[in-house]
């Protein structure tokens, strides 16, 4: 269970969720038509040493496989799960795109996580990509690039920190610069923290970011707990079915809060115009949507995509 002062590694708690995430880029990557392209989300899985289950989701058949141990809906969650990354990945590259293209030489990463952005976009010259995690988190994804011979293509500078401390202190201190137009980013982050710790979070960006800078954000879905519920037990069931004990329940990571607020609303009513559109909307839109997910006709029980540019 959380607490308001527990840390992790790559291995543990919500670390192992940067494992799944990359898991599900590396087999996007290697698809004939992929919407992104992460040459290191591979490497970054295979050395992390997670849930066994997680590493699993690197088998281009797992799909199959499920499908023909279980059942189809279990199988259609399955390849729900690796299309959602692809497609929320694909969203948020093109929002970093979007801003450079702009003008914009700053970038934040809240939650990095194993992002490998700062190492596999083509960044313009004078970039400077700022990655806040966990302390050894970010250890674990420098060193194992910096090991194979990767190297980033921006200027990118860690800021090993929780983001319930005083992440914006820290990030000065890395050589912030305050009165830049900055991009944000929040992506796989909000459902790990309470609903006062959202609003938090972007006020102290808000009080970081002149007009014209930039914030993108994945939200945690409005009403997600039964489907939440759905996907641990189909998750319980593709482990058992495979032979694998499943070590971390990432449902008991989230941060489940009726108070939380409606972001792109929050940030409109707090200095920004933002707009928003919805998980499911943008996976049709590029052709990803996988038919058979339950709950499919219950847009709250998705996450949005929010962008959002300071007045």
């Amino acid at each position: 269970m959380r607490t308001h002062d527990d840390t992790w590694d790559i291995k543990t708690s919500v670390g192992t969720t940067a494992v799944m995430v990359a898991a599900a880029r590396a087999v996007e990557t290697d698809r004939p038509d992929a919407l992104i392209r992460d040459p290191y989300a591979k490497l970054l899985v295979a050395n992390a040493g997670a849930d066994v289950l997680w590493e699993l989701m690197l088998d281009p058949s797992m799909v199959t496989k499920v499908e023909k141990a279980l059942d189809a809906e279990t199988a259609a969650t399955v390849q729900h799960l690796r299309s959602y990354q692809a497609v929320r990945t694909n969203f948020f590259d093109t929002y970093f795109t979007n801003a450079v293209t702009d003008g914009i030489r700053q970038v934040v990463i809240l939650a990095s996580g194993l992002d490998s952005r700062a190492y596999r976009l083509d960044w313009p010259a004078g970039t400077t990509v700022y990655e806040l995690d966990q302390p050894k988190v970010l250890e674990y994804k420098s060193k194992t690039l910096t090991d194979n011979g990767v190297t980033p293509t921006a200027l990118r500078r860690e800021v090993p920190i929780d983001l319930r401390q005083d992440w914006p202190a820290a990030l000065r201190a890395a050589g912030f610069d305050s009165t830049a137009r900055t991009a944000w980013l929040a992506e796989g982050l909000l459902m790990y923290l309470p609903a006062e710790a959202q609003d938090k979070l972007f006020a102290r960006i808000g009080e970081l970011s002149p007009a014209g800078s930039r914030v993108a954000a994945e939200t945690s879905p409005l009403r997600g707990d039964q489907r939440r519920q759905q996907m641990r037990e189909q998750f319980k069931k593709v482990a058992d079915a495979l032979g694998h004990e499943q070590t971390v329940d990432v449902q008991e990571l989230i941060y489940h809060d009726e108070n939380r607020a409606i972001l792109a609303e929050w940030l409109n009513d707090h200095g920004w115009r933002a707009t928003a559109c919805s998980a499911p909307d943008e996976m049709r839109r590029v052709g990803r949507w996988i038919e058979g997910v339950p709950m499919a006709d219950d847009k709250d029980a998705f996450a949005e995509f929010v962008t959002a540019e300071r007045l």
